[in-house]
């Protein structure tokens, strides 16, 4: 959907009722995901809450946001554990199915208005709803006398504890079932449907445990002054969602949802403050400090460059055509990260090379001067694929099967997608990269690079991810023509820390020095070997962290798009000098807080941005 902006109202006495966001302009409402979905009620507030001045988290989406609180709280009650139906098995079991279709053509509804991202996450949602095996399973209840309701929470929670017990990314789809369950319990029951409302009178902070795909689809700047969850770290999808709706956003902020409803908040998401009943005199500051940032982000224009004239290309990540817009408003001078996965993810059957080459040419079309990097399917293991055999059982999936290694087992899908790529290319002017996900191993990478070739794509790369891939990088380089480092997983296993467990997701932080060392090896391997190492990861998108990684050698940054004006602007304000005694400065630490405290100290032009 398209952001627009927020129109800003001057404080006054009664600020629960005069409320704006306060945020600089961004692209694309996307998608969030989170914990099982809540009803809208009214919060209740917890001892001391209203008198609490700040509640601190972790800032991760910049931007100040300004409006009353609206908490999510209350779940869906669990069905009467001896609830029975009046004997008519057929009229149960069809006014359950009737509801579990509702619900699934109402996610597909808000996808198709929302568009991007979100239709997807949307889509695979309602799929799940009209699983065949969770009716059949809902429909045996129900003929053994269980009420509709109560069969729909019982079926559910077994397949519930299956994905729980999977982690990862079927781990993850836990909260996308429970709000299936909850919505069509809702339905069943005469409830109110959970979910957030899609209007208002004026822009509220949204403050939830954590927040549901369908809750976040259509939500728009015009409605969301700002995000506050308490559950989720740098890299959860809500924390996704709000950088790229160019919403500001703290996570992992205990205590949120015992603010009261209504209670006037400003939230900083870059300090990670959410301020209770802040003073006009706070509220004036923050809206004089975002004018100043709007100013320097709408003078930085052009190519990503440092202030000294060093050329650091911004590219933009994206799931499809659809995220097109959104890139090139925001000035993408290309793309670095297509995550193609979105093609093959819940459909009974592979695609077909005519829908993938339909899916990549428009996208190479859209950059006829610039850069297309492509990372092949990344998939298997903890994000399986229905047209394949189910994979061997894995205790722990983010170390399974997955990315080149899934490529490997099944030769065809690969050779299927390559062509697609080789054809979509075939005309266009767009200089296309295609990379691989996963690699940990020299052998691997020459594999995917002979198979590159051999299809028609001249320029190979891969990503570096896994510890093992960053050390050896010198090695690695060679059998390729690029890097791009994904510093998501790349954090994830260098630190043993589980993107989707918040309790240790203050270890899911790319400042991490360890963390900072092994993108430096790979930089430096890179440049040795003259070729180009980018950061696809959320790292990039941070403005304070792409000036160090700058710093290290990194040649390219790639982001969700509305990143793209900040990093441009932060760059813009720093020479290439000033980037490297950052970075060196941040290596020198021995904690993330200490690294990224040291980078600040060495970069003087943050001030004018408010970060």
């Amino acid at each position: 959907m398209e952001a627009q902006e927020a129109a800003g109202r001057g404080p006054g006495a009664n600020e629960t009722e005069q409320a704006a966001a306060v945020t600089p302009d961004a692209g694309a409402a996307s998608t969030g995901t989170g914990a099982s979905a809540t009803r809208q009620g009214a919060a209740v507030s917890g001892p001391g809450a209203s008198e609490q001045a700040a509640l601190t988290g972790t800032g991760v989406s910049p931007g100040a946001g300004y409006g009353p609180a609206h908490v999510l709280v209350g779940d869906i009650p669990e069905p009467d554990k001896e609830a029975r139906h009046d004997g008519d098995a057929a009229a149960e079991r069809a006014r359950a199915e009737r509801a579990l279709d509702e619900v699934a053509a109402d996610l597909e509804a808000r996808g198709a208005r929302a568009g991007g991202e979100a239709e997807e996450v949307l889509g695979a949602q309602a799929m799940m709803a009209r699983d065949p095996g969770l009716s059949g399973e809902v429909g045996a209840l129900v003929d053994q006398g269980v009420a509709a309701a109560r069969a729909v929470f019982e079926a559910f929670g077994k397949y519930r504890d299956l994905l729980a017990a999977a982690g990862g990314y079927l781990g993850e789809r836990v909260a996308d079932l429970d709000d299936i369950r909850d919505r069509t319990i809702a339905l069943l029951t005469g409830l109110p449907m959970p979910g957030v409302p899609a209007t208002a009178d004026r822009p509220f902070v949204l403050i939830a445990k954590d927040l549901a795909p369908a809750d976040t689809a259509l939500l728009s700047k015009e409605v969301v002054a700002a995000f506050v969850t308490e559950q989720g770290g740098p890299t959860s999808h809500t924390a996704i969602l709000a950088r790229a709706m160019g919403v500001p956003a703290v996570v992992g902020c205990a205590g949120a949802t015992s603010v009261a409803s209504g209670t006037p908040v400003l939230v900083d998401g870059a300090a990670g403050t959410v301020r209770l009943s802040p003073s006009d005199d706070e509220v004036a500051q923050a809206r004089q400090a975002d004018e100043a940032r709007r100013a320097v982000l709408s003078a930085a224009t052009g190519p990503g460059r440092t202030a000294d004239g060093h050329a650091v290309p911004l590219l933009a990540n994206i799931g499809g055509p659809r995220d097109l817009e959104s890139a090139l408003a925001n000035g993408a001078e290309g793309v670095g990260l297509y995550r193609t996965e979105f093609l093959f993810l819940d459909r009974e059957t592979a695609p077909t090379g005519e829908e993938q080459e339909a899916a990549y040419r428009p996208v190479f079309e859209a950059f006829p001067e610039g850069r297309v990097v492509v990372r092949t399917l990344d998939a298997g293991a903890d994000k399986p694929l229905a047209f394949l055999p189910p994979p061997e059982e894995e205790p722990n999936p983010a170390l399974g099967e997955r990315g080149v290694r899934m490529f490997r087992r099944y030769p065809e899908i690969m050779a299927v997608q390559l062509g697609a790529l080789a054809r979509a290319a075939a005309g266009t002017s767009a200089k296309v990269q295609v990379m691989a996900p996963m690699v940990a191993t020299v052998e691997e990478a020459e594999w995917f690079a002979t198979a590159c070739r051999t299809a028609g794509l001249d320029s190979p790369g891969i990503m570096i991810e896994v510890p093992s891939a960053a050390l050896r990088a010198a090695d690695l380089i060679r059998a390729v023509d690029f890097f791009s480092i994904g510093t998501n997983d790349l954090t994830q296993y260098a630190l043993a820390a589980d993107r989707q467990v918040s309790a240790v997701a203050g270890l899911q932080d790319p400042w991490h020095p360890a963390v900072l060392d092994l993108i430096a090896l790979a930089a430096t391997a890179a440049t040795a070997e003259s070729k180009g190492c980018g950061v696809c990861g959320e790292a990039a998108a941070d403005p304070v962290l792409a000036c160090v990684l700058v710093g290290m050698g990194v040649t390219s940054l790639s982001m969700g798009a509305p990143a793209l004006p900040w990093v441009r602007a932060a760059l813009g304000r720093h020479t290439l000098d000033q980037c490297r005694a950052a970075a060196a400065a941040a290596r020198t630490a021995t904690s993330a807080a200490a690294a990224k405290a040291a980078a600040r100290a060495e970069l003087p032009g943050l001030a004018a941005l408010a970060l």
